[in-house]
């Protein structure tokens, strides 16, 4: 036998007259700091060592000599190995490995598991289990502890502080509607059994390792956001303030380029809220409570002693625009952040579609009778399809996310029983913000118009209307993703043009159910302005009031949904019975217009 190899003899396994069986390891070598058993090459005796212990050896010189007892067979082909019988123990360094990782699950924790219940709350690791698909969940860090060496035992620090308080990996959501490729989801869930979930330097580098790959693979990102911010109680990191995290720059880099989603349930404050923040939309339990300061961080900025439950309730975050949805629990939270990532992960088989007759009696026949538009929503969208956004905020508007033949699209209807719908400050952020969102996320927009126009008055110009309205322009002249515009009902001033997405011409179409009325402000107005003097020749009573009826009557004549369709204005006038098929057939034939999506405003 000659060495393959250049290498160092370090022992023989059989000794001289011995008999060998073909494959039985004969002489152990050492190369490269790695040992290499040399074997025999068929049946017989081994005969003599030409080499000991000690020896360097050169590839090709001989190494022992063997008295075959018969012919050799043909040895097994170098490039088809074949692994050993498994043995009947289990080796040392994987019994080590299972009792480490025997820690990191939640059954190595009842009592904190027992108190996280008694609290109608759910451990980290069973939302992440709600959450991704049985089996698809692979989990990075597992392994982390607390960086606090210096003042508890590493006994300790494994089983109080497993993962570091943070669960960290890549699942599959919805994928048996998409397949595994497009529903890979990078997921984080702080867990607030472990310090409170709050962010230590290790589960800050597993949040940017995550954070990172979801940039870089294109993953939507799910965050379960509870914690209490920074910890202290770090001692293992050579550092003082620790502001120079790239955790934050990571989480908002991902936005207008995946979907991110917060979820919200118990107490999420200070950096913990701060990435609650970034994420596109934001799912909240009525319990939770948001802020970007806890209770010791109120008191040390001589605030004053507050109860965690003072500090941003769900009642007060929703109402201010901070959370897009609101649920009761974990169970429904982990429920319609699969419904909203299903609508940016693709198109599903339609489900059925409402009774289009419906729509013909959806408004009601007076022109100024207000009435809830979210049905004609509903009855346009596919059946369970859609989900509402930001109800407890700019309320002049209802925005929502839906399916229309299976597409994903965002919805916009004015709600004449806000303001009459007409938009003020709050709603034009709501609705900037939204189209922002559905520009990232590839969604057609469909808006339904009802408003008299913008807000005004000396109270709404004190909150920055003009600014806040004009976003609404700025950002519809860079949407990459269709706008199909249906008036409903009224269409007035700015306000119009701002729910059209820059103009009745700036949609793929704009059309009109037979109850629209269109004029450049609202007619009342416009007949007080325009026509002021004769009305004023008049005495106040029935004749005035019937100058004006009669004057009205020729205004709402004029603006009517056909004449502007005569003037070419608007582009039809349709049955609202058709309208579902005419979004459908201008979803069609629309496409997304090329350029990359921009950031999607926290706000």
């Amino acid at each position: 036998m000659r060495s393959p190899l250049q290498a160092q003899v370090v022992e023989w396994l059989a000794r001289p007259g011995e008999a060998v069986r073909q494959g039985q390891p004969l002489l152990v070598v050492e190369a490269m700091k790695m040992e290499h058993e040399l074997r025999a090459e068929g049946d017989g005796r081994l005969a003599e060592c030409l080499v000991q212990p000690g020896d360097t050896v050169q590839t090709g010189d001989p190494l022992w000599r063997l008295d075959a007892a018969a012919p050799a067979p043909s040895p097994t082909p170098p490039d088809t190995p074949t692994l050993a019988a498994a043995p009947t123990g289990e080796r040392e360094d994987l019994r080590r490995f299972r009792e480490r990782m025997a820690f990191v699950a939640d059954a190595a924790r009842p009592e904190a598991v027992a108190r996280r219940h008694a609290q109608g709350l759910r451990t980290a690791r069973e939302n992440v289990a709600d959450l991704c698909d049985p089996g698809s969940f692979i989990e990075y860090g597992a392994l982390a502890i607390a960086a606090q060496t210096a003042r508890r035992s590493e006994a300790e620090l494994i089983a109080q502080t497993p993962a570091d308080g943070l669960v960290a990996g890549i699942g599959s959501v919805n994928g048996g509607l998409f397949g595994d490729q497009r529903a890979r989801t990078a997921v984080l869930a702080y867990d607030a059994t472990v310090l409170a979930g709050t962010q230590g330097m290790r589960n800050h580098q597993k949040t940017d390792r995550l954070l990172g790959i979801a940039l870089d693979q294109q993953l939507p990102v799910v965050l379960f956001a509870e914690g209490g911010g920074g910890r202290p109680g770090d001692t293992d990191m050579a550092i003082v303030a620790g502001l120079h995290v790239g955790t934050f720059a990571a989480m908002a880099r991902l936005s207008g380029r995946v979907p991110t989603l917060g979820i919200a349930a118990g107490r999420c404050f200070a950096g913990n809220a701060a990435l609650l923040g970034c994420c596109d939309l934001i799912i909240a339990t009525r319990g939770s409570n948001i802020g970007m300061g806890g209770p010791a961080m109120v008191e040390g900025a001589g605030l004053g002693r507050h109860r965690p439950e003072d500090i941003g309730p769900a009642a007060v975050q929703q109402a201010s625009g901070v959370i897009d949805i609101l649920v009761d629990d974990e169970a429904e939270a982990v429920a319609r952040a699969k419904h909203c990532l299903a609508l940016f992960q693709g198109s599903t088989s339609a489900d059925p579609a409402p009774d289009p007759l419906a729509l013909r009696q959806a408004l009601p026949e007076s022109r100024v009778r207000s009435y809830d538009s979210r049905p004609v929503v509903l009855g346009l969208a596919d059946a369970g399809s859609v989900v509402w956004l930001r109800e407890g905020f700019g309320q002049a508007v209802h925005t929502g996310l839906g399916r229309l033949g299976g597409r994903a699209v965002g919805f916009v209807a004015s709600n004449p029983q806000h303001l009459g719908g007409a938009v003020d400050a709050d709603a034009a952020d709501k609705l900037a913000r939204f189209m922002q969102l559905c520009d990232a996320w590839g969604l057609p927009i469909v808006s339904l118009v009802d408003t008299p126009g913008f807000m005004v008055g000396p109270e709404a110009e004190s909150r920055a209307q003009v600014r806040h309205v004009s976003r609404l322009f700025v950002i519809a002249a860079s949407l990459r993703v269709p706008f199909f515009s249906v008036l409903l009902r009224k269409a007035f001033g700015l306000g119009a043009i701002g729910l059209t997405g820059g103009g009745f011409h700036a949609p793929g179409f704009t059309v009109a159910w037979p109850s629209a009325e269109c004029g450049a402000m609202g007619l009342e107005g416009a007949v007080r302005l325009g026509f002021r003097k004769e009305l004023e020749a008049l005495p106040e009573g029935p004749q005035r009031q019937a100058l004006f009826d009669e004057l009205l009557a020729r205004q709402v004549a004029q603006g009517a949904a056909i004449p502007m369709a005569t003037t070419l204005e608007i582009d039809a006038v349709i049955d609202p019975a058709d309208t579902r098929d005419w979004l459908l057939r201008g979803l069609a034939g629309a496409r997304l217009r090329p350029g990359p999506a921009r950031y999607v405003d926290p706000w």
